[in-house]
């Protein structure tokens, strides 16, 4: 189906092109991970550039979902004002922005940090539109200039002939550009190409692979996939000849230790681990950090702002890198990987591949305190911070990191079911056995974990945990955000809210009544086993609460208890 061309930058502009760039990066993912020799040839930047693109199209696609909600809560407004509602929707700023947070918060690799940067300079700028619908050439043009410079800042030592070198190309051919924004996107792409053709004479280990560079080859994917943006068509891909998958001009593959000697190649010379975070601190701590990373690595990129950053930097001593960031404010989603450990990292030294398990569990799990008991229970986790839902690529990593010929994927969460979907089918493409567990919560996860055994027949074990998660009902308490519509009747901004197995029961001012209360309803059809997930906020006495209330009141009911860690909501409750 061809693409509807949009006539200026608008917020209709972002989200298409974040779902083209998606479907360009996703055709060109095998093609730019088989050219990746620089700085490590780890073989992973067009997964990486995937990935990344994918959290900032997530993140613009729930702008859109949240605008139509409130339209939709404004349609039925308890004030009796039940008139039709114009559109309205996302600004221009608002999908910006969303677009860079949602890829900083994704980053992933080097070349996926650099491009989260890009993007949030080109955000930078189409945010200034706080009350225009709209973007022009011009602001194309300022956007794609500012892109470029933030992102060689971010940068600790710019390489040329990598992307910042394809970026830099693009902001040129752009401000020479006159008229709207398709003549100024077709620029940029056509100036991005040239640059990223004449890479390999800027770069040795490129010239001796004879590829040009990845990274940017994926920025050219994402260039090209904003001309399609604004103009319906769809430009030219780069000569095949300009990008030879796997031989250099003396026969070694592109990840070999010859054509990357000198340059950090996979197992032999450089740094032995990368190191990914988010991080929660001011600018001046970040500044001391990038400081002390740059000393202790390289490849360092450090983006974003606004006291929240992704860092990244390839370095010997892993612990040391954490602990900077400890020491600059509050890292999370901490990401070490060895080069050559694993499949994509494993380089031809001849360094033996670990043998696949038979049987794992991966599970998506909403706080730290969830993540160690599922780890200590054997599963492969994938941390889900509030407002920060995995993507479906996410979680075929967590798949692939579970080295496993049979995996069983617990997304525990109803708004996950078809990313999860996506997940299982994109890993049992790749030849894996995947059962889909459609767990909506935690803790029905735990009761499925609870009776999962590696040993049995992998139809036995799916049913059996299948059959722990339906039989636990859950709830959960939490804090209302906004005024709404519930089944409950009308919450407001501040309210308690008690929902059972997805659905608001209970509306409160109070967490222990409002706990109890659920408790209760759940309890009076029944139970063996009560178990409740306390979150950071929680209060200090509502746990001892509880449990008294179930000793004293129902018989044989026996109460498990557990610390979340930041898990968005203030309880989860489980009953078997």
């Amino acid at each position: 189906m061809a693409q509807v061309p949009q006539t200026f930058f608008d917020a209709l502009a972002v989200r298409a092109w974040c779902g083209l760039a998606l479907d360009a990066l996703g055709r060109a993912r095998e093609e730019i991970d088989a050219i990746n020799v620089y700085p490590v040839a780890d073989g992973d930047t067009g997964t990486n550039l995937y990935l990344t693109v994918e959290s900032a199209a997530t993140a613009v696609e729930a702008v859109f979902a949240g605008h139509e909600a409130e339209r939709i809560d404004r349609a039925h407004d308890p004030d009796g004002t039940d008139g039709p509602v114009g559109p309205g929707g996302p600004t221009l700023a608002d999908a910006a922005r969303a677009m860079a947070h949602g890829a900083l918060i994704g980053a992933r690799g080097n070349s996926g940090t650099i491009l989260a940067q890009l993007l949030r300079g080109m955000a930078q700028v189409l945010a200034g539109y706080e009350t225009e619908a709209h973007a022009d050439g011009q602001g194309l043009r300022q956007a794609l200039r500012n892109a470029a410079d933030s992102a060689r800042q971010a940068v600790a030592h710019p390489v040329e002939g990598t992307v910042l070198t394809v970026a830099s190309a693009a902001a040129d051919a752009a401000d020479g550009a006159a008229g709207d924004c398709g003549a100024v996107a077709r620029a940029a792409y056509e100036g991005a190409g040239a640059a990223l053709a004449a890479t390999p004479g800027q770069l040795a280990v490129l010239r001796r692979a004879g590829v040009v560079d990845a990274g940017g080859r994926g920025l050219v994917a994402v260039l090209g996939a904003l001309v399609e943006t604004f103009t319906g068509e769809t430009p030219r891909s780069p000569e095949p000849g300009s990008v030879r998958h796997a031989r250099g001009e003396h026969g070694a593959s592109a990840g070999s230790a010859e054509c990357a000697e000198g340059e950090g190649a996979t197992g032999l010379t450089g740094p032995a681990f990368e190191v990914i975070y988010l991080l929660e601190a001011s600018d001046e701590a970040v500044e001391r950090l990038r400081q002390r990373l740059d000393g202790l690595g390289d490849s360092l990129v450090v983006v974003g702002g606004d006291g929240l950053w992704n860092v990244h930097v390839h370095v010997h001593d892993a612990g040391a890198a954490v602990e900077a960031g400890v020491e600059a404010g509050r890292p999370h989603r901490i990401r070490i990987t060895h080069f050559g450990a694993g499949d994509a990292h494993t380089s031809g030294a001849g360094r033996p591949l670990q043998e696949r398990a038979q049987r794992a569990v991966v599970a998506v799990v909403p706080g730290e305190g969830l993540a160690g008991l599922y780890t200590e229970a054997g599963a492969t986790t994938v941390l889900a911070r509030p407002g920060e839902p995995p993507a479906s690529g996410e979680l075929v990593e967590a798949v692939r990191r579970a080295h496993a010929r049979e995996v069983v994927l617990l997304p525990n969460d109803e708004d996950l079911r078809h990313t999860a979907a996506a997940a299982a089918e994109q890993a049992r493409a790749e030849g894996l056995r995947v059962a889909l567990i459609p767990t909506r919560s935690a803790v029905q996860g735990i009761a499925a974990l609870a009776v999962h055994e590696p040993e049995r027949r992998f139809d036995e074990d799916v049913v059996a945990m299948t059959s722990a998660a339906g039989a636990t009902r859950y709830a959960e308490v939490t804090v209302a955000e906004r005024q709404s519509w519930t089944m409950a009747g009308i919450c407001q901004a501040g309210d308690v809210l008690g929902l059972i197995d997805g659905d608001v029961a209970v509306i409160g001012d109070d967490v222990t009544a409002t706990a109890a209360a659920v408790l209760d309803r759940m309890l009076a059809a029944g139970g063996e086993m009560v178990t409740l997930v306390l979150g950071d906020e929680t209060p200090r006495t509502l746990a001892a609460h509880l449990e008294a209330r179930v000793r004293e009141g129902y018989l044989a009911v026996d109460t498990v208890l557990y610390h979340g860690g930041r898990q968005g909501a203030l309880l989860l409750i489980g009953v078997e």
